[in-house]
């Protein structure tokens, strides 16, 4: 193969690579850090986990809530640090499409340029050549092939590209709860949820480690020189002195990216909300937002415990009704409806009953399965006949956080805002029973909402109220519910 010089756009794929995967993960480090422990099963059992980050104990007494097991990393290793799982999500997903567009941007040049010759491995001779290679290697002995890649390296790139790269998505996209819900037989694939999670942890690990033999190469074939082609493409008479130049100004500016990302992120939190789902948000709808839920787990399926997420209500007016097993209860919907309701938990037990047994997926990162009864949304729907204009459906809830987590990032009642079209899954509910008994405090009596495609934040529990509107902008902050309002989260949560 003749020698020939690494083309610019290569070198700006090298460089744009090194950002987006470091960005995706400083990002994918705060995700982990809102349930710093990984699983090998989907039932995210206390103490069944393989792997933690954490040195909280779960305490014999008391109620112990899955925000509990959040864990503080700082900035300097996660973005943006400190407790911050929304905008962690903002930037995650955010650096996934850039990361996606530029690895596809790669692919392709690699294959209508000559450049392929220099990466794919066109014979099995190379997996003895590599091996050799690694032999040299180890025995401090350089393998030098001027312009072209060695077999070790020719197999490595090419693995980290077309498998490792691919593993890393696939993994990934299997703890969308939309995919999971829609498509279960995919997240078998990975042994689960939660599997699919470790391994994606996993393949982190294994882009580090890549990253420091990588560079551990590079220091070995002589620094400076290496450096030159990377930087510059020439592997001829390099200019060392200007590769040192223009690398050095690229690693400032990446490590600027980094530093403004995280400075904005404490600083302007929804200025980076607004602006990241603005680039992420109608991608996302349009890959995860119009799935039908398919899920039909069994009761052997049934988690043996259910971590819970938030604590209840403590007005006496919520615990008077508690204690009278909700007798009193009475749900109000209303808005832009033709037939404005007022249902009590009778009411609401007399109408035609579903139940399924579904996979809860938390944003944080545990999930659960559970078993759920109650009345379907569309029969609420039809009840209440929609006007044309309606578009969202906001749940009130009885939980103000200013009392039931007065050191919660933000005041007020809680609330979610869902898609009118989420009504119309199948599988979307009010539930009033969880495995076979009335709906635990704990988990949200009297009603709770279940959107089997959504992620858990969106299920709103503790119902008091029911709003079909045309817009959610003039709600709480206008981001469409409490925890977009004061967690930066985002309102499309299909993944």
């Amino acid at each position: 193969m003749k020698v020939l010089d690494f083309p610019l756009w290569l070198r700006a794929a090298h460089f744009f690579n090194f950002l987006f995967l470091s960005l995706l993960v400083r990002s994918g480090l705060e995700i982990l850090s809102a349930h710093p422990r990984l699983y090998w099963n989907d039932n995210c059992t206390p103490g069944s986990e393989w792997l933690k980050f954490t040195k909280k104990q779960r305490p014999k007494e008391g109620l112990w809530t899955a925000s509990d097991e959040e864990s503080s990393f700082p900035s300097g290793i996660a973005l943006p640090g400190h407790e911050n799982l929304g905008l962690g999500r903002h930037w995650h997903f955010l650096m996934d499409f850039a990361w996606l567009l530029t690895g596809l941007l790669y692919v392709l040049m690699l294959f209508v340029t000559p450049e392929w010759q220099r990466l794919i491995p066109t014979s099995w001779q190379i997996f003895p050549e590599a091996s050799r290679a690694l032999a040299s290697y180890a025995t401090f002995h350089i393998v030098d092939t001027p312009g072209a890649y060695n077999a070790l390296q020719q197999l490595t790139y090419a693995a980290v590209i077309f498998l490792l790269a691919p593993f890393s998505i696939a993994t990934g996209v299997a703890m969308s709860p939309a995919v999971a819900a829609r498509f279960p037989w995919y997240i078998k694939i990975f042994h689960g949820r939660q599997s699919a999670r470790s391994l994606h942890f996993l393949a982190l690990c294994a882009f580090l480690i890549f990253f420091v033999g990588h560079v551990a190469i590079v220091a070995i074939h002589g620094f400076r020189r290496e450096l030159a082609m990377i930087v510059l493409g020439q592997t001829h008479n390099p200019d060392l002195k200007l590769a040192l130049v223009v690398w050095l100004s690229g690693l400032t500016g990446i490590v600027i990216i980094h530093i403004v990302t995280t400075i904005l992120s404490r600083r302007r939190p929804h200025l980076v909300q607004r602006n990241t789902q603005a680039l992420t948000d109608s991608l996302r709808t349009l890959l995860f937002g119009h799935q039908v839920s398919a899920q039909h787990y069994s009761t052997a399926d049934i988690s043996p415990s259910f971590w819970v997420n938030g604590r209840p209500p403590v007005e006496e007016s919520y615990l008077a009704m508690a204690g009278n097993q909700f007798a009193s209860y009475s749900l109000e919907i209303g808005g832009l409806v033709r037939n404005p309701l007022h249902l009590s938990l009778r009411e609401l037990r007399a109408m035609p009953k579903q139940t399924q047994i579904t996979k809860h997926c938390c944003i944080q990162g545990w999930s659960g399965v559970a078993e759920w009864s109650g009345v379907s949304l569309r029969h609420i729907v039809g009840l209440c006949q929609p006007l044309p204009s309606a578009r969202y459906i906001v749940f009130y809830a009885f939980d103000n956080k200013s009392t039931s987590e007065p050191h919660a990032q933000g005041p007020g009642y809680f609330y979610g805002t869902i898609r009118i079209g989420l009504a119309n899954d199948p599988q979307t509910m009010l539930a009033y029973d969880m495995n076979g008994q009335p709906l635990p405090v704990n988990h949200g009596a009297p009603l709770r909402l279940r959107v089997e495609t959504q992620l858990g934040f969106t299920m709103v529990k503790y119902i008091r109220r029911i709003e079909f509107l045309e817009e959610y902008k003039n709600i709480g902050k206008g981001y469409g519910g409490w925890r977009e309002d004061y967690q930066y989260f985002s309102q499309e949560a299909g993944i």
